[in-house]
């Protein structure tokens, strides 16, 4: 299996592809694009079959072979088996098998044949969906380096959920550092305390004032300049770094697999979507044959992603006009997965691809509506592909707070009911909607209270994580400060 860049130009493409090995400590290829597979693998419908009783961690054995095909195959079977068990994701709600690692609730069933499910993704150490794939990372992330005496300086953004589920993943990891960034003030108390209270002199917590999409132009801005990045070892783990994005395919294979019993039914899901990441690897699994019929995308009020999907117009907001919400890990205006979306959208025309995103550095945004004047006219086949896509906003989360935990006995985190609440919306007769399930509704707790008048259950263990000393920085969005704090704090 071969990798190429999205921004590569047809001449170059073959000469510069790499393996699955050589990209996956990096984020960012050195022309500034995301890497993806010369071809997608393709699953058979026998193996569909054969995989329907197989454990996750067998299950993510069977995908992962099919793209890091360099990796032995008794090495990568050895990394699932020992990152998908039972003590690493035990955090599941009552009523629900652990073992399992996501399993599915139905939640409603119409008499026309439509299902609406949860399934659920946060039973990992930090309580959200991103331990699903973060916790394989930081496995092939020591493995690699183990096998090459290196050493790796991680360095990332989040708006709240990736920081705590890297920083749980790398803790402790020979050969490993940890600088990530995160909006000053803008996560939630518990998706603060998670991450600043790690005392670990591996990890670093840097405060950016400002919001998400400063932070993550810092992450770009590094890993453009590729002296310093090669100098300080730089390597990344937000969903840009591959391993990452195609770690969630396994989950929606897990879902299609659970829901189902034959080959022939189709499945749509619907995911909470701010940086395009979590239902990239939802595009990945359809395009490798998984019969999936929708991919819903739901936005909370930053809405670039909603308005791309009914408008062909992808227009970035600035950092003043990016709102600060009750779904904060969707508080993004700049979704850097999608890039890799519009790559197989305009024909996987790396040159188109290189034009389109440097005209959103230049002009914030492109058109591809096909009206006069636009930069094309590839919205037309987005319908191809099965996407969709709704808005939430705070009055909507709280409403669906409020209707599942009355008819369900669940309580939902914020970005979760965001799901829900854009799924209802887009339920066709016949089909399984999935929702996927973003984070307990520990973690977003200031809203639940507002929402229930109550607080949320906490998992044995966090019950006084806020009360916990806090280790980090706050330092504004500049670029050279950043390098110059990674360089005195790796020693390079």
């Amino acid at each position: 299996m071969q990798y190429v860049s999205t921004r590569a130009a047809a001449s170059a493409a073959s000469s510069s592809s790499q393996q699955f090995s050589d990209i996956l400590l990096g984020g960012l290829a050195a022309d500034g694009g995301l890497f993806l597979p010369t071809a997608y693998p393709q699953v058979t419908g026998a193996e569909l079959d054969a995989w329907r009783q197989l454990s996750y961690a067998d299950l993510a054995y069977e995908i992962l072979k099919k793209f890091a095909t360099d990796i032995p195959e008794a090495d990568l079977r050895a990394l699932t088996a020992k990152t998908y068990t039972k003590e690493v994701y035990k955090n599941a709600r009552k009523g629900e098998k652990a073992s399992q690692i996501t399993p599915l609730r139905v939640l409603e069933e119409g008499a026309n044949g439509t299902k609406l499910v949860l399934q659920a993704l946060s039973n990992g150490p930090t309580l959200a969906f991103k331990d699903m794939a973060m916790q394989l990372l930081g496995n092939l992330f020591e493995y690699t380096l183990a096998k090459h005496n290196a050493q790796l300086n991680i360095f990332g953004a989040t708006s709240g959920d990736t920081g705590s589920a890297a920083e749980y993943a790398m803790r402790g990891k020979k050969g490993i550092r940890v600088f990530m960034l995160s909006p000053h003030k803008k996560m939630s108390a518990f998706q603060t305390a998670q991450m600043f209270s790690l005392q670990d002199p591996n990890i670093f917590n840097i405060a950016i004032e400002g919001v998400f999409d400063d932070a993550q132009d810092m992450v770009k801005a590094v890993s453009n300049d590729l002296p310093f990045k090669a100098k300080q070892k730089i390597g990344t783990v937000n969903s840009i770094n591959w391993a990452r994005v195609v770690a969630q395919v396994v989950y929606y294979f897990r879902g299609y697999l659970s829901a189902t019993t034959s080959n022939d039914q189709k499945v749509s899901f619907t995911v909470p979507s701010g940086n395009f990441g979590n239902i990239c690897a939802g595009h990945i699994a359809r395009m490798m044959g998984l019969p999936i019929d929708k991919l819903v995308a739901a936005t909370n009020e930053n809405d670039v992603l909603d308005e791309f999907f009914r408008t062909g117009v992808y227009r970035v907001r600035k950092s003043s006009e990016t709102y600060h919400t009750s779904s904060p890990s969707m508080d993004i205006s700049k979704a850097s997965n999608f890039e890799r979306f519009i790559y197989d959208l305009v024909g996987r025309d790396g040159d188109r691809t290189r034009a389109l995103f440097q005209k959103v550095e230049t002009h914030g945004g492109f058109d591809l509506s096909g009206k006069p004047g636009s930069d094309g006219d590839e919205f037309k086949l987005v319908a191809k592909y099965g996407f969709k896509s709704g808005k939430s906003t705070h009055e909507d989360r709280l409403n669906t707070i409020r209707d599942v935990a009355d008819d369900y006995g669940i309580v939902i985190d914020t970005h979760t009911a965001d799901g829900i609440k854009v799924a209802r919306e887009n339920l066709e007769p016949g089909v399984t909607m999935i929702v996927l399930e973003t984070a307990l509704a520990a973690k977003f707790n200031e809203t639940i209270l507002d929402a229930l008048g109550e607080d949320a259950e906490r998992p044995e263990g966090f019950e006084n994580i806020e009360d916990l000393p806090q280790k980090f920085v706050v330092m504004p969005p500049d670029v050279e400060k950043m390098k110059a704090y990674i360089a005195a704090n790796t020693g390079l």
